[in-house]
């Protein structure tokens, strides 16, 4: 099959990743045997790798989570102090963000973006008060790629001493990302996309010497006597056995990307994005949405024709011609509304460093081929 659902989650992943999931390894700080030790190793490389990789100055401030969206649920829940804490997100966000923001039970308000779904420091700037304690920000749209000027709303966010926090789920292994000269309070990442680690992976860097309330209190393999769970780093937020074998994995995917390129990878992506977005532009009956330029997007790109319904084209790319798509809302109810798809929903076709120019090729002949079936009398 050819798999253009990256956004959601990498399929082809680099041997040395497999290799390493396959690995057994002991409960890492629960013993002090050599197979426990060796686990403990092998997470404590992963941090380092990871701090190396934003640029983080303690790899301790990186705490390892199943996912993007629990690193997101810490970051946001563990920020929130009372109901007057007042949250600023953007209308591009993922359910990620926007359920745990309102879940917080402070108050919130939307960002609005512009008609190529970005958001700006300028639209952030108004809604700014005395009790904004949080600005949460996508680095880019997983619904059409879009990327945000995250280096202007953190300078503002800094400016204004609050808090901020980006969810790098479509750019952590694409895009550089040094969360010092960005001004990153929080940064949430996801291990099985781009970084090419497994599902189950992912994490959450915090910033400075900023506290965070647990969202879960356990065993951590530290203060063992305390009945208090521990206020420091990662150990706060690291209730519980971690996933060694994944983290193993992840870290095996981020020394990948590092030995690749972000460059490199973000040179490939912009290629097949072109590839895809030029195509589309000289097929009138296909709607592409967000920014046509592919400098200023990543390797995501949605699109409807008009009168099919999304999920059912999808699954026809699928089913007819072996190409992996996602059809829906993406679980991005208000990137939606802000695109016009809220009823409509869109397909999305996402790249990575493993998709061909065949791959994309292959995906603009099974489209044109669909459009001329609906139209035959006017390609």
């Amino acid at each position: 099959m050819i798999y253009l659902d990256n956004a959601a989650t990498t399929y082809q992943k680099p041997h040395r990743t497999m290799k390493a999931l396959a690995k057994r390894y002991a409960n890492a700080g629960r013993g002090g045997h050599k197979l426990a030790f060796e686990a403990s190793t092998c997470i404590l490389n992963c941090r380092e790798e990871l701090a190396d990789f934003f640029t983080a100055v303690d790899p301790a401030r990186i705490a390892f989570t199943s996912n993007t969206t629990e690193a997101l649920n810490y970051a946001i829940h563990g920020t929130i102090r009372s109901n007057k804490d007042h949250i600023i997100i953007s209308a591009m966000e993922h359910n990620s963000v926007t359920r745990p923001a309102y879940a917080s039970g402070a108050v919130v308000d939307i960002a609005h973006a512009d008609s190529n779904g970005r958001i700006t420091a300028d639209s952030i700037a108004p809604l700014i008060c005395a009790d904004t304690r949080l600005i949460a920000i996508t680095h880019a749209s997983n619904i059409c790629g879009t990327i945000n000027p995250i280096d202007e709303i953190g300078a503002l966010a800094h400016e204004k001493d609050i808090l901020f926090l980006v969810d790098s789920a479509q750019t952590a292994g694409v895009l550089p990302i040094n969360v010092l000269d960005l001004n990153i309070d929080f940064l949430a990442f996801a291990g099985h996309k781009m970084l090419f680690g497994p599902q189950g992976t992912g994490g959450l860097y915090v910033g400075g010497n900023i506290d965070l309330k647990p969202l879960k209190q356990g065993g951590t393999g530290s203060m063992s006597e305390s009945k208090a769970q521990p206020t420091f780093m990662p150990d706060v937020l690291e209730s519980g056995t971690l996933n060694a074998g994944g983290i193993a994995g992840l870290n095996e995917g981020v020394k990948f990307v590092k030995n690749v390129g972000i460059k490199r990878i973000r040179a490939h992506e912009q290629e097949l994005t072109k590839l895809l977005l030029d195509a589309f532009a000289d097929i009138p009956q296909v709607i592409v949405y967000g920014d046509l330029n592919a400098e200023n997007r990543v390797g995501v790109v949605g699109f409807n024709i008009p009168g099919r319904d999304c999920v059912e084209l999808a699954n026809c790319l699928s089913m007819r011609y072996n190409i992996a798509t996602r059809g829906g809302f993406h679980c991005a109810a208000l990137a939606h509304k802000s695109m016009g798809t809220n009823e409509l929903g869109m397909v999305r076709a996402s790249f990575s460093w493993f998709t061909k120019k065949s791959d994309v090729l292959r995906l603009i002949d099974a489209v044109l081929k669909e459009v001329k079936a609906e139209n035959p009398k006017k390609i």
